[in-house]
């Protein structure tokens, strides 16, 4: 028989302009989340089409990507957007994916 333990989680995935995880990381920390991953990335979206001297610039972003107990998805969501403006155009996007399983983060689930 296993001893495994399941609980619900959620992953909000934010992605940034370079520099903002910050407020990301530092939102979703006071709204209840217990951390984040951040990954480096380019954007290739709408508000990102720039050139310089005729050479295309493809900005550098931040990927933030934040597991929580599906109870305090909302609120770290919530967070997250007000910290950083989601909701004005060319901030970035956030987005929340269902998790099946999850292992590793013990101390939440006990």
């Amino acid at each position: 028989m296993s001893n495994i333990k399941y609980m619900e989680f959620q992953l909000i995935v934010t992605i940034v302009n370079k520099g903002q995880c910050g407020a990301v990381i530092d939102s979703s920390l006071e709204a209840g989340a217990e951390g984040g991953t951040i990954i480096p990335g380019r954007g290739s979206g709408i508000h990102e089409k720039a050139k310089l001297f005729s050479f295309a610039i493809e900005p550098e972003k931040d990927i933030i990507l934040t597991l929580v107990p599906s109870d305090r998805t909302k609120k770290v969501l919530e967070a997250i957007v007000e910290a950083t403006k989601l909701n004005e155009p060319g901030n970035g996007i956030a987005f929340v994916i269902d998790v099946e399983k999850t292992t590793g983060i013990n101390h939440l689930i006990e």
